[in-house]
């Protein structure tokens, strides 16, 4: 597997905010991990990252089979591992282009570099028009894909993308997954985290459903979204009286 947690358990002070997670990701395949606000999947992939400090306080976590819990960021960026937050964070201030060679940073291949620059603009034409434009003054949607080819600018072998498709607009939505699928075919592994769940378990090949800091239903992305549970509660395709209907849910559920 490429990349394997084991039983992470992540605090924020004394509080625990992941509880055991373990899973894994197959190279060339798109994970996905969707749940409600506040499930803790922000929190798993800033653990993954090591974006929190001394975190995680258990559990396992490797990269290529060489364990990266507790490395600093850059050297898991270095590794392979390309990171789209929540919420864009583009270098305001810097143009199109430059944000763009900025996430090829630590690279030292000119003729690749270039080469991938074209590719981005392939992927978001979009772009194409904008590359001396100020990244502060693009649209949400615009600054969303500036921040998906950053990361990509640094040739990674695993993308984690964080919430695309958070603010867009439903054809803008429609577009980034478009683009996700492209760059999967094009040999990227995914793991993506994101609330809309039609969407993410439409380009997945896997797919983790979180509640409470841990996880309550995996499997392959078909199985999923044939599950009763899955399509009442995460899909919205049956109406149910909201308390009546969670409570049944909760005594029927058999999901690991």
């Amino acid at each position: 597997m490429l990349l394997e947690i084991k039983n992470i358990e992540t605090f924020y002070d004394k509080i625990k905010i992941l509880n055991g997670i373990s899973f894994s990701l197959e190279e060339g395949k798109v994970t996905a991990i969707i749940g409600n606000n506040g499930a803790g999947k922000t929190t798993m992939l800033n653990t993954i990252m090591g974006l929190i400090d001394d975190q995680p306080e258990k559990g396992k976590i490797t990269f290529r089979n060489k364990p990266i819990q507790l490395v600093d960021t850059d050297k898991i960026v270095k590794m392979g591992i390309a990171y789209v937050p929540e919420g864009r964070e583009v270098f305001e201030e810097l143009t199109v282009k430059e944000n763009l060679l900025v996430g090829a940073y630590i690279r030292k291949d000119r003729k690749g570099i270039q080469s991938d620059l074209v590719k981005m603009l392939e992927y978001f034409p979009a772009l194409k028009s904008r590359l001396n434009q100020l990244a502060g003054t693009l649209s949400g949607g615009e600054q969303q894909m500036l921040a998906i080819a950053r990361a990509l600018m640094s040739d990674p072998t695993l993308v984690i993308l964080d919430e695309p498709s958070l603010g867009l607009s439903p054809l803008l939505v429609q577009e980034i997954f478009k683009i996700i699928r492209e760059i999967n075919r094009d040999g990227k592994t995914i793991l993506l985290v994101e609330q809309n769940a039609n969407m993410a378990i439409e380009v997945s090949d896997q797919v983790y459903i979180m509640e409470n800091g841990k996880f309550v239903l995996n499997g392959p992305a078909d199985e999923i979204k044939d599950n009763e549970d899955v399509r009442e509660f995460y899909l919205g395709l049956k109406e149910v009286d909201s308390l009546k209907g969670y409570q049944r849910y909760k005594r029927r559920r058999t999901w690991r």
